[in-house]
């Protein structure tokens, strides 16, 4: 069957939908699909119920996989990064995790997650560039 190649800019969604599914096919001969629940951990003012940041993370393959953590600058170096990331981890212990992963930028907090005991395993340089992108993990007992 002849076939060409295309490139574009243009997402159509029926294109993602079939390579997206095509792969999944093909991941779940290998491997049941993963799980996927998405967990958030909110900080909110007390009197107003107002969301002033937290954490986002996403349960799968029975690894906690932090996807964004955010706090504004009033409320940095009070702890309250450390307290997002114990109650994460806390969730993923319940749920017998392996561990905990993430990344981060070099000019963001590699500190802080190191601090919070986590171990860098990869990082990509010059992205963006003049810095880098770095991947943490922290397996749970």
């Amino acid at each position: 069957m002849p076939v060409e190649i295309i490139v574009s800019e243009s997402l159509e969604k029926e294109d993602l939908k079939i390579i997206y599914s095509g792969l999944l096919a093909f991941n779940s001969e290998a491997y049941a699909p993963p799980e996927n629940k998405q967990l958030l951990i909110l900080l909110r003012e007390s009197n107003t119920g107002e969301t002033l940041g937290g954490l986002h993370g996403i349960w799968s393959y029975n690894w906690f996989y932090v996807t964004m953590l955010f706090l504004p600058e009033a409320l940095r170096g009070q702890g309250l990064g450390l307290k997002l990331l114990a109650t994460a981890e806390d969730y993923a212990c319940n749920q017998e995790g392996t561990g905990m992963w993430l990344d981060t930028y070099s000019f963001q907090a590699p500190a802080f997650y190191e601090r919070a005991g986590f171990e860098k395993f990869g990082e990509l340089q010059n992205f963006p560039p003049g810095h880098s992108r770095i991947f943490y993990r922290k397996l749970l007992s």
